[in-house]
């Protein structure tokens, strides 16, 4: 039985881990994939490994043009094949400023991992798709999601930089979704909300509030990074294809319209 084979940036923790955890359960081999170093994360692989799962751990910072081509060679050296790319990777900026003293450092930082990378990780696992495709590689049919936010149209004036980012990744979708077309490679969006994971673990206070007692999803609770993982599910297992550049929301209806 051929084996599908799925890399998730950005999947050492949190909602990255969450949709690894989720593809290796429905029986893809899983490449986790993050900063740290392979020696950091052996334990990570081996709790896929000792819940029958399939799964190995590549080293890549995407913002790094050379990691990128690296992790995607790598990937198709050993398995000659990429069936799913999660662009997952992304960062929050290291301290959250006023826009208008947002720091040009912080800006490219943000950008270059969050967008630039994102674009170029696209581009690098297309190209090596089509490629792919045109040799025959049997039952093959390659898509990629890529994990944007709401922050993508709800503006936060202390991190204008990561809204910027996440605006451009939603282009980046539409623009992959319909150049690949032709080729039967769909390309999702799947935007999370309010998620508890690290990165909102410092304005956890904050968004319970807003959530439990102001009601700003109706939906009121914390989402969890198996909610994301069920999107990606949904668009990676074929029932969404003729949806290519859809956004599959999953944010406990906070991208509804109320009055």
């Amino acid at each position: 039985m051929i084996k599908k084979t799925a890399l998730v940036t950005g999947s050492r923790r949190g909602i990255g881990l969450g949709i690894a955890r989720a593809l290796a359960g429905e029986g893809y081999h899983v490449i986790l994939s993050a900063t740290r170093p392979a020696a950091d994360c052996e334990d990570l692989v081996q709790s896929f490994l000792d819940a029958g799962q399939s799964a190995e751990y590549l080293p890549c910072d995407i913002s790094i043009p050379a990691q990128r081509q690296a992790v995607i060679d790598e990937i198709l050296r050993r398995h000659g094949r990429l069936d799913l790319l999660v662009n997952n990777a992304g960062v929050a900026p290291a301290v959250r400023r006023d826009l208008l003293e947002m720091t040009e450092d912080s800006f490219d930082r943000v950008l270059d991992v969050n967008l630039k990378g994102t674009f170029f990780l696209c581009q690098l696992a297309a190209n090596r798709m089509l490629a792919l495709l045109e040799a025959g590689l049997a039952d093959y049919r390659p898509r990629i999601v890529n994990i944007g936010s709401i922050s993508a149209y709800t503006a936060s004036v202390n991190r204008g930089e990561y809204c910027i980012s996440k605006a451009g990744v939603s282009m980046v979708t539409k623009l992959f979704a319909d150049r690949l077309a032709p080729w039967g490679i769909p390309v999702f969006e799947v935007r999370p909300g309010i998620i508890r994971t690290d990165m909102t673990a410092g304005v956890e206070e904050k968004y319970k509030r807003m959530i439990e007692e102001e009601g700003v999803t109706p939906i009121r609770r914390f989402g969890q990074p198996e909610d994301v993982a069920a999107c990606v599910l949904a668009a990676a297992g074929g029932l969404l294809d003729f949806a290519t550049g859809q956004v599959l929301n999953a944010d406990g209806g906070f991208h509804i319209r109320r009055l």
